[in-house]
């Protein structure tokens, strides 16, 4: 059995170098000989500095592990014993006995030497045997593979067995360790950064699956996850509860409300993101009433997928649980909600973006309502600042129009502005010699108090005097990063037009309901008006059909993907990729498997090699093994045997 077991184990090539050869320092010859003497334990450190090096060019190349001796006990090797034979042998002694401690000393190593893909083929030998490495330990091994994007795959793939053997009846569970918010955060976090956005969703329904609680960092990387796939409906479950943390706590959720807020932008839902930016600011006002805080550091239900369904998945959140010690670090940029001591604050950028959406859709009275409603609450100087910069920041752009209407609804809800706001606005109209406008402006400037004394002709003189020898409006004052923001917003396309959103939306609640005519009727819908697709909209049909055994019908939506790639409507990703090759093995399709690696090949991507090795034994073990091309009964069979040993040839079975 150690034999077999150790066969699995695939090594790179770099593992066969004799320590003999290498230079060394007289010391380190010393212990190289103490260590290979008499079957003695081989340093990992040792291992580490001899092939570090070595590996960094040759990490992914298989190597098949063979000439094992199932002896229980150590033998004595030889000085001229290779790095490759002592590790092997030490490994397999290890394996026999159950032995977590080398083999973990091992994977540790190679993690850190960033090795992933040796370190997660010991690791996953290691759980077929039931050998358990502490969670302290796995934590570190995931910590130094989620560096890296091969790693990060590798690490989700390992978390899905992990919880996979977990979730089995303890009657048949081998021994492994429950996962914690802690791992769960640093596959999260690393898909993120690594732009995994649909590992993330299924490491997220995992989490949900296994019962693990979700604390603030795992909140605000799920909001990032979301705001990848474009799922608002799913993040704003979340927001009844965080509106509801105590005021001291806000701050920690702004990757939360940043990410919500670029949804509702996405979906042009500008109404809403209006409503987000009051709600931030409610929120933080002192002694607010608005939103009555909760005992939110006990477990709390958020559903996953439909609100409707009675046996959905539920995710335990504990809105006020910081783990002070986490090894997290959280460097994700934000751009629409930014912190400042201790508070949220829209940004110029998401402010621009605001202004933007409430002219383009004629709702400048809503915008003057938010700003009234914040300046109210803020200090007066800062009131005025943020008026002003608005308004300053509409008349760069040329919306004049705008900027009056704002500075006359400031008038009416009785917000003195600085007199600088309106003489910028009224040489903007004696530069553009609009003079009607310019006589309403002075108007209301003598009704406020301003330039009471003087004629309209010295006002108009002594406004154009000052702009005298300015080359245009944008000169007449120091234009803010506000209008600068604005001026991009007004250029800016959205690159994924919001009904996209909407129709995705729609799928994916259907495909969770298990209400799949409703979900393929929405895609055909999308089909026949010329919608765009997204590799959303393909995976979230075959998570649903995958989870029905539905396989045949995946390689249908194969055959639309492969069209749309063709005409340049779809840039496929290295998740859906990874969909449709687990689908494709379990349905036993192994002609678009082989397919699949091709492109994948084709387009430089990695492939876990061995997680499609596994799902084939555990499905297909004895599947042509010993059929030959010459007793195939039929063309189609013969053409079937010839994929399937393909395949497993590609996997090392064979």
């Amino acid at each position: 059995m150690a034999l077999l077991l150790a066969r699995q184990i695939l090594l790179p090539t770099h593992l066969v170098i004799h320590l003999h050869q290498l230079p060394m320092e007289p010391a380190s010859w010393r212990t190289y000989q103490t260590l290979t003497r008499g079957g003695g334990f081989f340093s990992v450190e040792m291992f580490g500095r001899f092939l570090v090096e070595d590996v960094k060019l040759k990490q992914h190349q298989p190597f098949k592990v063979g000439h094992f001796c199932t002896s229980h006990q150590p033998e004595r090797l030889r000085w001229e014993a290779s790095t490759h034979a002592v590790l092997l042998r030490k490994l397999e002694i290890a394996l026999t006995n159950h032995q977590a401690e080398t083999p973990t000393k091992v994977v540790l190593s190679l993690a850190r030497a960033q090795m992933p893909v040796p370190a997660s083929t010991i690791l996953r030998v290691m759980l077929e045997r039931g050998i358990s490495s502490p969670l302290d330990i796995l934590l570190l091994i995931i910590l130094h593979m989620v560096k890296t994007e091969i790693g990060t795959c590798l690490a989700s793939n390992l978390l899905v067995q992990i919880c996979g053997l977990f979730s089995q009846e303890k009657s048949n569970r081998p021994k492994v360790v429950r996962p914690d918010t802690l791992l769960f955060n640093l596959v999260l976090d690393a898909c993120v950064r690594h732009k995994f956005c649909l590992k993330g969703l299924q490491v997220v329904e995992l989490m949900s699956q296994t019962g693990v609680v979700a604390d603030v960092h795992t909140i605000n990387i799920i909001a990032q996850i979301y705001e990848m796939n474009g799922q608002r409906d799913e993040l704003k479950k979340f927001k009844y509860y965080i509106d509801r943390v105590s005021t001291a706590f806000v701050f920690h959720y702004q990757h939360f409300y940043d990410n919500l807020l670029k949804l509702h932008f996405k979906f042009d839902d500008i109404d809403a993101a209006t409503e987000l930016v009051l709600d931030i600011h409610r929120i933080q006002v002192p002694l607010s009433n608005q939103y009555p805080v909760g005992n939110l550091q006990k477990p709390y239900f958020v559903p996953i997928g439909s609100h409707n369904l009675r046996f959905g998945m539920k995710l335990q959140i504990m809105p006020e649980l910081l783990q002070k010690d986490s090894i997290l670090k959280m460097d994700h940029k934000q751009e629409l909600i930014l912190r400042k001591n201790g508070k949220l604050f829209v940004s110029d950028k998401g402010l621009a973006k605001l202004i933007n959406g409430l002219r383009r859709q004629g709702k400048i009275i809503e915008l003057s309502k938010l700003l009234h409603v914040m300046c109210k609450d803020y200090h007066k100087q800062r009131a005025y600042s943020l008026c002003s910069d608005v308004i300053d920041a509409c008349i760069h752009v040329g919306w004049l129009e705008a900027a009056h209407d704002i500075l006359e609804d400031m008038e009416t809800f009785e917000a003195s502005l600085d007199s600088n706001t309106y003489m910028a606005l009224l040489k903007a109209y004696y530069s553009k010699q609009m003079m009607k406008e310019a006589e309403v402006l002075l108007r209301q400037m003598r009704k406020s108090g301003l330039f009471s004394n003087g004629s309209d002709e010295m006002v108009a003189s002594t406004c154009l005097s000052k702009a005298a020898g300015e080359e245009s409006l944008l000169s007449s004052s120091s234009k803010s990063d506000l209008a600068d923001h604005l001026l991009r917003e007004m250029d800016e396309q959205m690159p994924i037009p919001p009904v996209i959103y909407e129709l995705n939306s729609s799928i994916y609640f259907f495909c969770k309901a298990q209400m799949l005519s409703d979900a393929l009727r929405t895609y055909r819908r999308m089909q026949k008006m010329k919608i765009q697709f997204t590799t959303q909209t393909f995976a979230y049909l075959i998570f649903a059909y995958s989870s029905m055994g539905k396989y045949r019908e995946i390689t249908i939506l194969w055959g639309d993907m492969k069209k749309n790639m063709k005409s340049g409507n779809l840039e496929m990703s290295r998740d859906l990729y990874e969909l449709l090759l687990l689908s494709f093995i379990r349905g036993g399709y192994f002609e678009r498997v082989m397919e699949v690696i091709d492109q994948m090949k084709e387009q430089g991507m990695y492939t876990d090699k061995g997680m499609y090795r596994a799902e084939f034994l555990k499905l297909h073990k004895h599947l042509y093994k010993s059929l030959k091309a010459s007793e195939a009964r039929t063309e189609v069979q013969k053409y079937r045997l010839e994929h399937v040993k393909t395949f497993r040839r590609w996997v090392g079975i064979d």
